[in-house]
């Protein structure tokens, strides 16, 4: 079964400004989390995925990863050290995270040791809940800018919950991701693995891969240009960058909303998009929900 979107990783050097920035823009931001391997997050839900919102603790010491491990602090920092704020990660959904790693291991894209992790989450009400979860890794040589998991969660009962998916802006679900890249095959192997779904469109300005939960897209920058109304100001001297994300909601209330809020943002086509220097990093591209 194709894998859709499970959540986007959003790496920030400035966690309070960073949720402070999405509750203007409209969205319901979760209560601060802490990672016990030094990292804190924000959380921003939709019916079955999620915006996280990382960023480093205070003070904390990170070691190297060791040889077929996955150091997620280890991948913050340095996606932090490298290209300031960014959009770090893209996570798939997973029923068995064991199965997946052999899926990865086998298409050459894994050789990671599974990670799993628990701890405690806020409820609207204030009450707390235990969430875990199990993360399959992957990774290609040819795309050092991004990190690939697939996330299985065995209490999801306890982590998505209708009052948070409740956004002022509108906001009905995540639409997809974007990657920026020279040559837009280069990572259409790793996506195809990732979500085991085939593109519906492969060529080198751009290709795209449909899941149950949002489009996986790649785009050469005149195609982002062209297509999203953007400029393309992310460096890809290392390889194709996650560049950008899609929110379905009303246009009209999200532009309202983004003015009201004085966060810059383009009208192209049917849709409006904040560009990543005005958007922590990442691209938002806001489409209106399909009648």
């Amino acid at each position: 079964m194709a894998r859709g979107i499970d959540h986007l990783v959003l790496a920030v050097r400035d966690l309070d400004a960073a949720a402070a920035h999405y509750r203007a823009m409209g969205f319901t931001v979760g209560a601060r989390n802490r990672h016990d391997w030094g990292t804190q997050n924000h959380i921003v839900q939709f019916p079955g995925a999620f915006l996280e919102l990382i960023a480093l603790g205070e003070g904390v010491e990170i070691a190297a990863e060791a040889p077929g491990t996955f150091s997620f602090a280890a991948r913050i920092r340095d996606a932090l050290a490298r290209n300031g704020d960014n959009f770090a990660m893209l996570v798939v959904e997973s029923a068995d995270a064991l199965a997946d790693k052999a899926e990865f291991d086998a298409a050459g894209f894994g050789g990671f040791e599974t990670f799993f992790f628990e701890r405690m989450g806020t409820r609207p009400d204030g009450s707390t809940a235990r969430v875990a979860f199990t993360l399959a890794f992957a990774a290609d040589a040819a795309l050092p800018e991004v990190g690939f998991f697939a996330c299985q969660q065995h209490e999801p009962q306890n982590f998505w919950n209708p009052a948070f998916q409740d956004h002022a802006n509108g906001a009905k679900k995540l639409g997809g991701i974007v990657m920026l890249a020279q040559d837009a095959r280069v990572p259409l192997a790793l996506l195809q693995t990732l979500s085991d779904a085939p593109p519906v469109c492969v060529g080198e300005r751009n290709i795209a891969i449909v899941t149950p939960r949002g489009t996986l897209e790649a785009m050469t920058p005149a195609c982002w240009r062209d297509v999203l109304g953007l400029e393309a100001d992310l460096d890809l001297g290392a390889g194709p960058r996650l560049a950008a994300f899609k929110i379905v909601a009303p246009v009209e209330a999200m532009a309202e909303r983004l003015t009201a809020a004085q966060i810059p943002f383009i009208r192209h086509r049917k849709h409006i998009a904040v560009a990543a220097a005005d958007n922590f990093g990442a691209a938002l591209v806001v489409e209106e929900p399909k009648r």
